[in-house]
């Protein structure tokens, strides 16, 4: 598999799931202004990954928000589960701490078999954390602050978004051309 196609399909799943269904109210705004860095990670092991993401995490903390705001760091093929890819959610956060980044930065995590604690495998609201590829969402804390004041109910947007794909279904989130990424 390609990088071209690997951003591609993460774009469309962007587009489709995360902008389309408002998963996220706060991403249309920095991906129509092209703030998204999209990097997909060629790491043949996890210290290398590290190495790669310690350099994501000082490039976006140095980086003009205008510029970027917010980066999706891809590994495709490294964490084919999701509890090792769970497991590695620590050494991210460690290395938030490692460059005095605490505060500054945050990391949110996508998987094509992202499960919430005490759900099924199959359970629709999985999706909502669920793309095509193991996915680090590098956040600016500042970025989050702004969009959690223009949006009065930030609380409410992971119930929103459970509620939403409950209603959808599976069937309706294939309709939208996204494909079953516990499937791949």
């Amino acid at each position: 598999m390609n990088q071209a196609q690997i951003i591609q399909e993460t774009r469309e799943w962007l587009e489709k799931a995360v902008i389309g269904l408002n998963l996220c109210p706060f991403a249309k705004s920095v991906y129509v202004k092209n703030q998204v860095r999209i990097v997909v990670s060629q790491a043949r092991h996890l210290d290398a990954f590290l190495e790669e993401l310690d350099r994501e995490l000082l490039l976006l903390a140095e980086a003009d928000p205008a510029e970027i705001d917010t980066t999706l760091l891809i590994h495709p093929t490294l964490w084919p589960d999701f509890e090792t890819f769970n497991d590695c959610l620590d050494l991210a956060d460690q290395a938030l701490a490692d460059h005095a980044l605490e505060g500054i930065l945050q990391i949110a995590s996508f998987h094509p078999h992202f499960q919430f604690a005490d759900t099924e495998p199959d359970d629709i609201t999985n999706y909502t954390n669920r793309s095509p590829y193991p996915t680090l969402h590098l956040l600016r804390e500042e970025s989050i602050a702004r969009a959690v004041e223009a949006f009065p109910d930030a609380a409410m947007i992971y119930e929103r978004n459970m509620e939403t794909l409950t209603k959808l279904g599976l069937a309706g989130w294939l309709a939208l051309g996204l494909s079953d990424p516990a499937k791949k």
